[in-house]
């Protein structure tokens, strides 16, 4: 059954007008559907849109994608699937990926994929945790020069509020479920952030990369919009 704003496959009623609503399509989340359904979710949305991204994805997910969409790439750290048929438009705005820890990276990197995916340029910038804050210091040039900043860390959560001290633009704080028995699998995290003293910090879910890059592609895409002047930029004509 095919509506004006979705196409119904039994299993799932795709959306074919979230890139009009919202900027961004469709994204599927893998985790829970089998590889046969991730497949014919994504090659719905290629056929109606520029890229397609899937999250939370396993390697059977992915190669029951690559069977009908054999462009597509396999992102293993971060557990995303992209498939491109045209890039989104490239924004000017640079997003930056702060990383606490090696250990965080799986998270991180499905924030990067994210933002490359909605055509942000990214600064990633890893292993900076404020068990030695001179690492991060080291940085502070590549932190200012972003339009806003997406900062992963486990364990206490610290790592945000101190970027949010350094800087003058949004920070996004991802907790992650990194750390030992007390950190109740990133729950600390989240509470730190939370009760952060760093003005301006916005914290999302647990070990929720997506979560916190597509809040971090959308202020870019604003940002965009009011360095020229303009309404909200769909990459639509």
């Amino acid at each position: 059954m095919t509506s004006a704003h979705f196409i119904d496959l039994g299993f799932a009623r795709v959306d074919t007008d979230r890139r009009r609503r919202c900027g961004f399509p469709e994204v599927i989340f893998c985790q829970g559907k089998t590889p046969a359904e991730v497949a014919a979710i994504a090659q719905t949305v290629l056929a109606h849109d520029p890229v397609v991204l899937g999250t939370r994805a396993t390697p059977e997910h992915f190669a029951a994608v690559a069977e009908v969409l054999p462009a597509a790439v396999y992102h293993a750290r971060g557990r995303c699937i992209v498939a491109v048929r045209e890039p989104l438009p490239r924004l000017s705005g640079t997003v930056g990926v702060i990383c606490a820890g090696t250990s965080d990276l799986p998270v991180a990197e499905e924030a990067v994929v994210t933002l490359e995916t909605f055509g942000n340029p990214v600064e990633r910038i890893t292993d900076v945790g404020v068990a030695g804050l001179h690492r991060l210091l080291a940085v502070r040039e590549r932190l200012e020069a972003c339009r806003v900043l997406v900062v992963v860390a486990g364990m206490e959560g610290a790592l945000p509020s101190v970027v949010a001290g350094l800087v003058s633009v949004p920070v996004i704080a991802v907790p992650t479920s990194i750390g030992y028995g007390a950190s109740f699998g990133g729950l600390a995290a989240l509470l730190g952030m939370l009760n952060s003293c760093g003005s301006g910090v916005t914290v999302v879910n647990i070990d929720n990369g997506f979560g916190a890059a597509y809040a971090a592609a959308t202020i870019n895409r604003l940002g965009e919009n009011a360095g020229r002047g303009t309404g909200v930029q769909t990459g639509i004509s």
